[in-house]
């Protein structure tokens, strides 16, 4: 047991005290910081804070009520300023003073019209159209207007009752479907590193001299959970960062973000249901590597195995509508759909104990056999230099 936890820090620390790895660590929160930046930016460039002008001949915006601020807001709703008549308004527009003006039709509780002047591309339009509804409402107790200016709160309660969804918690739907996105990224992360590992130490034969020393099945193993590892040492750091981001910039964020909560439960089947996924994917890639006599072939191969991994996200929209159904039953039961499966079902309903405690036994079962194979096929394989092992070989007898 010590030469396997041995071979398991070594590969992973040969990769993760390198320059390389922490280059890419820190290259995906970058390019999302940039990326927001940048929409940030383009949305500052655009906003214009400037003042805009109304005539009223209609006389209900008499004593008119400007748009509440909202708290934590970055670019406010802009300045709504009265004017006598069309032609001052106007000279304000002209001069500056102002971005546009709206000109409110004498019928225009009736019909509704409202003319709008500027010279210049202006979003001043939205601000007036929710200036409006304000003021429509103003007389209204203050419970009814904000229910027509907010809209209902809509709440989605599965059949069971164990799960709802609402406009205020809408991240914990999301979640589940991002876990296997995640689960997709952290796989391909880890298998490169794996394959790339098992070539190189296949082509310049160290693995000649470490078989001498440990058993094919604790090298193979030793090799699949340390370069695993490096994936899930990846996906920890940005998740810390994009947790510590939401905390810090909750007044910031929008509704469906800022009341963001996760199930404990789900969390649980998230470890239970991902962990052996991922050596049950890391084996099957270790064998392909094994059989395999180039790098870049090797990764061909292996990039097969996390296809079926995507099978579910074809059918989310039956899985989301029926997640009791034989499809959903039968895709969380497979093992290498498993992953994304059952954490998607687990979102939309609450998962029987018997169908948990099936598919996590596959997934144990599938990843001991596909780590018992990964080891044969690295043992009948590791003399064969520049000649490719085949499958039947490596399921045919010893």
């Amino acid at each position: 047991m010590k030469k396997f936890w041995q071979i398991c820090w070594h590969d992973y620390t040969r990769h993760v005290f390198r320059k390389r790895f922490i280059f890419a660590l820190l290259s995906m929160p970058l390019f999302v910081a940039l990326m927001i930046g940048v929409g940030f930016l383009s949305v500052a460039i655009q906003y214009d804070g400037t003042p805009a002008g109304y005539v009223d001949h209609s006389g209900f915006l008499v004593n008119a009520k400007q748009i509440p601020a909202q708290e934590g807001e970055l670019f406010p709703s802009v300045e709504l300023i009265a004017f006598a008549d069309e032609e001052s308004a106007r000279a304000a527009l002209d001069e500056g003073k102002i971005q546009a003006v709206f000109i409110v039709s004498e019928d225009y509780l009736t019909s509704g019209k409202v003319k709008q002047i500027s010279v210049k591309d202006t979003e001043a339009d939205s601000d007036f159209r929710a200036f409006l509804r304000v003021n429509l409402l103003a007389n209204m107790p203050d419970n009814v207007s904000t229910r027509v200016l907010n809209g209902p709160v809509m709440t989605v309660e599965s059949l069971s009752g164990g799960k709802k969804a609402g406009d205020d918690n809408i991240f914990g739907v999301l979640f589940p479907m991002l876990t296997g996105m995640v689960f997709m990224i952290t796989v391909n992360i880890s298998g490169s590193y794996l394959v790339q590992s098992l070539i190189e130490e296949k082509e310049n034969r160290t693995m000649e001299i470490m078989v001498t020393s440990v058993s094919p099945e604790q090298l193979m193993a030793g090799k699949i959970i340390g370069n695993l590892s490096i994936g899930l040492t990846q996906i920890f750091f940005w998740m810390v960062i994009v947790m510590v981001l939401l905390v810090v910039g909750k007044p910031y964020l929008p509704d469906f973000l800022s009341g963001f909560s996760i199930d404990p439960q789900f969390i649980w089947l998230t470890i239970l249901t991902l962990l052996p996924a991922f050596v049950l994917v890391g084996a099957l890639m270790a064998t392909a590597g094994a059989t395999t006599t180039e790098s870049r072939e090797a990764q061909q191969v292996s990039g097969l195995f996390t296809l079926p991994i995507f099978i579910p996200y074809w059918f989310v929209s039956p899985i989301i509508m029926s997640p009791n159904s034989p499809l959903a039953v039968g895709l969380s039961l497979f093992p290498l759909t498993a992953p994304v499966a059952l954490p998607m079902r687990a979102g939309f309903t609450d998962i029987p104990i018997w169908q948990v405690s099936i598919s996590v036994g596959l997934l144990i079962l599938c990843a001991a056999g596909a780590v018992w194979l990964a080891g044969r096929a690295f043992r009948l394989g590791m003399l064969r230099y520049g000649k490719r092992l085949t499958w039947k070989e490596i399921f045919g007898k010893a």
